[in-house]
């Protein structure tokens, strides 16, 4: 059975549409809908039954942690065990924008949400739908590529429909992506005010450097 597709204005989403996907999230649905990067399966990541889905559907190893969505900085550290002046700094030059920021989580996120980390990546997208459906949540919601394991990421509605429109209930199809890089990501887990790029995508490393050692 193919995946439904419900249209969603990019720049002014619908609420009533907005809702509906709230909606389906509640219900542990897993839903594909577009960031500021590419498209990304989202769900309620402490459903720990719709988290273990995604690993299926992606077939990605269990190890690796899934990303989250937040809508402002305020509940990025209210999943994150401890405040940080780093994480001040980067949201404030690079939020909402294409900066995954891996940070020690907190006790809201089941471990099995961190992969058993005890991690969580957390980012706030320049995606007025993505950002819609997180408000509308209430909480964070996951952001992993809609592709499957070692598969191109996907920056528009077909291509996800393409991949794994067998395999999810709906995608939101808000247009194409405008990026063909992935989120840069930086590390502030590793403690005594130690940090590292664990990829270099959108935001090059030099802005990274010079925004954490203003």
């Amino acid at each position: 059975m193919s995946a439904e597709i419900v249209r969603v204005h990019p720049d002014e989403p619908e609420s009533d549409r907005i809702d509906s996907i709230v909606s389906r999230l509640r219900q542990g649905e897993v839903i594909a809908l577009p960031t500021d990067t590419f498209y990304g399966l989202a769900v309620d990541p402490v459903n720990l039954q719709a988290v273990e889905r995604i690993y299926q559907i992606k077939t990605r190893q269990r190890h690796k942690p899934l990303s989250l969505l937040v809508a402002s900085l305020a509940q990025a550290y209210a999943l994150a065990r401890e405040d940080d002046p780093r994480l001040d700094k980067l949201a404030e030059r690079f939020w909402p924008g294409p900066l995954t920021i891996i940070m020690r989580a907190g006790t809201k996120l089941p471990l099995r949400s961190t992969a058993h980390t005890g991690n969580v990546a957390l980012r706030v997208p320049d995606a007025a739908i993505a950002r819609a459906v997180v408000e509308g949540f209430g909480q964070p919601i996951t952001a992993t590529s809609a592709n499957l394991q070692g598969a191109p990421e996907c920056t528009h509605a077909a291509a996800v429909r393409d991949q794994i429109g067998d395999r999810i209930p709906l995608i939101v199809d808000g247009g194409p992506t405008g990026r063909a890089l992935p989120t840069t990501i930086v590390d502030l887990s590793l403690g005594s005010n130690r940090w590292e790029i664990v990829r270099e995508g959108a935001i090059p490393t030099h802005e990274i450097f010079m925004t954490l050692d203003r």
